[in-house]
């Protein structure tokens, strides 16, 4: 193991600073765990939860700025990174975190079990989940990623004992459970192999291998980006996502689809950034072969979808089917670096994942407020006639649904665009192809829950379960928070995109 292997046990003052939003996300898991030792009262737990999740992002977002006007970055032991880029990701996962737990609040209110416990559970899913964007280094990451998708697994299976639940949260958990853990064994063996070679487990010292790297190398960044495709989604390692996004409570699957692949995403690309794995035609043959089945198969399997789950599982696979295209348009330089600074590439792939994140949240947030641990809206049918029995849910739904498509002024519309030209600019006209293709395809299949809802119902059948208005305040507001924030991004995306460029400067 070489020196910049060895991770020193002191840290310093300022490198504490640099870690709030980790520290309060932990100070605030340790007191929800507190409180439910003392008093289970779910108002107070989950609104403790809400509280220090929206504190670490507003941490997160004090110290972008502060990093933005000083163009610094601070490296905290070989494992974690504090600059632009992973603290733009932190403030995105604890919002969308936070979001998720004002949702969850109101799905779970009605649970005839242990209710508190999923918030805390929520939380330590967040706390992995912005570990791991700003890790640096292979161990820290997988503490991040096992932090996460063990959390994940208890909120998936967290209905299980309720008497309204048929068992399907079990089975998505345990699926969940096996997949991910081959999963992470195959990154492991990647990894293993990276160090064989090396002798680095850090991100940065693996990537110094130049321009003509060994076949172990290769090897071992394959079987590595075969582990995070998993977590992706991404084909061929979609099979589990429907079923586990259907099997799970609404809650969960929409961590699963927002930030469960957000916080794999950022690693992801920092290590395709920092390894120049795009370099070796091994991997760019499997980057480019799994960025096509992903668009060809997500689209096309949405297509006769009748549960709405499993649609958005599916749709999943082809965004980030449409992610790979964008990290495809990297330009690789002579020397087998990977250009950042010069291109649409970066931009397109840092907005792309704040849209589908906004996008996601909206389209879950809708269903999760009609549906709740007794009951679920995730059939298609279950949405006939909502533009005549809830306007304004069936305004949000919409929007949400045709920003997913891709149509003008909203923020689907723009994070299509950049790929785009992107992949324009790079000359990946075979990946144009699939992308067009696939754009195509998905507008019919979220067309036709649109059509759906506008349907007259034969009768006007009460919307879901009924709630008191203060139960479902936090919800509405949040779906009016992320329907303006994807028709911001379409109609005045400019803001947002010259913060994005300076992030892909700092990678």
């Amino acid at each position: 193991m070489s020196a910049s292997d060895v991770i020193p046990v002191a840290i310093s003052g300022s490198d504490l600073l640099a870690l709030a939003p980790h520290i309060a996300l932990s100070v605030t898991i340790v007191f929800v765990m507190l409180l439910i030792g003392i008093k289970r009262i779910y108002a107070i737990s989950s609104a403790v939860s809400m509280v220090g999740l929206g504190t670490s992002a507003v941490l997160a977002f004090v110290q972008f700025y502060g990093a933005l006007s000083n163009d610094t970055s601070q490296q905290i032991t070989p494992l974690f990174r504090i600059d632009l880029f992973s603290l733009f990701f932190i403030a995105i996962i604890c919002c969308a975190a936070f979001s998720l737990s004002v949702f969850a609040y109101s799905y779970f209110m009605r649970l005839k079990d242990d209710q508190d416990e999923y918030q805390l559970l929520l939380l330590l899913a967040a706390l992995g989940g912005v570990t791991l964007a700003s890790s640096t280094h292979f161990i820290g990451a997988l503490i991040g990623l096992e932090m996460m998708s063990m959390a994940l697994y208890g909120m998936l299976a967290y209905p299980v004992h309720s008497h309204e639940n048929s068992g399907g949260s079990l089975e998505s958990a345990f699926k969940y459970l096996i997949l991910s853990a081959v999963a992470s064994a195959t990154m492991l063996f990647g990894i293993g192999l990276l160090y064989t070679e090396t002798g680095l487990l850090t991100v940065i010292g693996v990537g110094e291998f130049g321009s003509d790297p060994s076949a172990l190398i290769g090897i071992g960044l394959l079987f590595i980006f075969a582990g995070m495709a998993f977590k992706l989604s991404l084909a061929p390692f979609h099979l589990w996502t429907p079923d586990v996004y259907e099997g799970g409570p609404m809650p969960a699957s929409a961590f699963l689809a927002t930030v469960g692949k957000i916080a794999v995403a950022a690693f992801m690309l920092r290590l395709i950034a920092h390894t120049n794995a795009l370099s070796i035609v091994s991997v760019n043959f499997a980057v480019l072969s799994v960025a096509i089945f992903s668009v060809l198969l997500g689209n096309l399997l949405a297509l006769r979808q009748q549960n709405l789950k499993r649609l958005l599982a599916y749709s999943s696979i082809a965004h980030m089917g449409y992610l790979l295209i964008a990290i495809l348009s990297f330009s690789v330089e002579s020397d087998g670096s990977v250009s950042l600074g010069t291109g649409l590439a970066i931009d397109a792939v840092v907005f792309y994942l704040l849209a589908y994140m906004v996008m996601s949240l909206g389209a879950f947030g809708c269903a999760s407020l009609i549906s709740s641990s007794e009951r679920e809206s995730d059939s298609i049918a279950d949405y006939t006639g909502l533009f005549w029995r809830s306007p304004w849910l069936a305004v949000v739904l919409t929007s949400m649904l045709l920003s997913l498509a891709g149509i003008p002024l909203t923020g689907g519309f723009i994070s299509k665009f950049l790929v785009f030209f992107a992949a324009v600019e790079a000359s990946q006209w075979l990946l144009l192809f699939v992308l067009v293709v696939g754009s195509g395809i998905g507008l019919y299949y979220y067309l036709r829950v649109i059509f759906q809802m506008l349907q007259t119902p034969s009768k006007l059948e009460p919307l879901g379960i009924k709630r008191s208005n203060w139960e479902t305040l936090g919800a509405v507001l949040m779906l009016f928070s992320v329907t303006a924030g994807t028709l911001v991004l379409g109609v005045y995306p400019e803001p947002i995109l010259n913060l994005v460029e300076q992030i892909g400067l700092s990678l």
